[in-house]
């Protein structure tokens, strides 16, 4: 769940009222009742597990991470509900960080990195910038430049599409304290690159949303 910036190329804008009551307006479907349970397996099984993030082990045992999962399925729903999740952190200092489920649409990665634009755009129009800052998670995601069969983009592969909501402070702190911060990435690569990485089988055991369950 470490941050990994993405720099889409701009395509679009959507006005949002974020004034506008987030409980109407929204095109709602069916949620998937075990989103939660893959994706909290996915943090504790994959990332903590095999020190994807290093950062994540101490907010999992201190059962300081949010799992919040989006209701609505349109882009302007979806900001809506970022926006909330960003205030519900304004209002808890207790919880150290939010991951933003979106189980019933954003399945195309393209549609998903419009929203990320836009979520990027809008936090800063709201003035979170320097206060929250967001890291993206995807089934298919893609690293620029990598090709998609590489095993590297498992590190940013969630079982869900999913935006992780992270306290610029809390992040500084542990990067401060971490002996090899820039180190996370290249050692996160050459794990999964490795012949036989149980690290990568256990990712694509957590991604394969056709299974009865997350399992061991």
């Amino acid at each position: 769940m470490c941050p990994v910036r993405w720099f889409p190329v701009n395509r679009f804008a959507v006005r949002v009222n974020v004034s506008r009551p987030s409980s109407t307006g929204f095109r709602r479907t069916t949620i998937e009742p075990s989103s939660l349970s893959r994706t909290r397996a996915w943090v504790e099984s994959f990332v903590v597990a095999h020190d994807i993030c290093p950062f994540a082990g101490r907010e999992v045992r201190r059962g300081a991470i949010r799992y919040a999962v989006a209701e609505a399925s349109d882009l302007e729903g979806l900001l809506h509900e970022l926006v909330g999740e960003c205030r519900h952190l304004d209002a808890n200092a207790d919880i150290a960080t939010t991951l933003l489920i979106v189980p019933v649409s954003m399945d195309d990665f393209d549609d998903y990195l419009d929203w990320l634009e836009l979520a990027e755009r809008l936090m800063e129009d709201l003035g979170y910038g320097g206060i929250y800052q967001l890291a993206s998670f995807h089934p298919d995601y893609l690293f620029d430049g990598v090709e998609a069969t590489d095993p590297a983009n498992a590190t940013n592969r969630s079982p869900y599409p999913m935006l992780h909501i992270l306290r610029e402070a809390e992040l500084e702190r542990a990067i401060a304290h971490h002996t090899d911060p820039e180190g996370i990435p290249e050692r996160n690569m050459t794990l999964l690159r490795a012949p036989g990485s149980r690290a990568l089988a256990r990712s694509r055991q957590l991604l394969d949303r056709t299974s009865d369950g997350p399992g061991e």
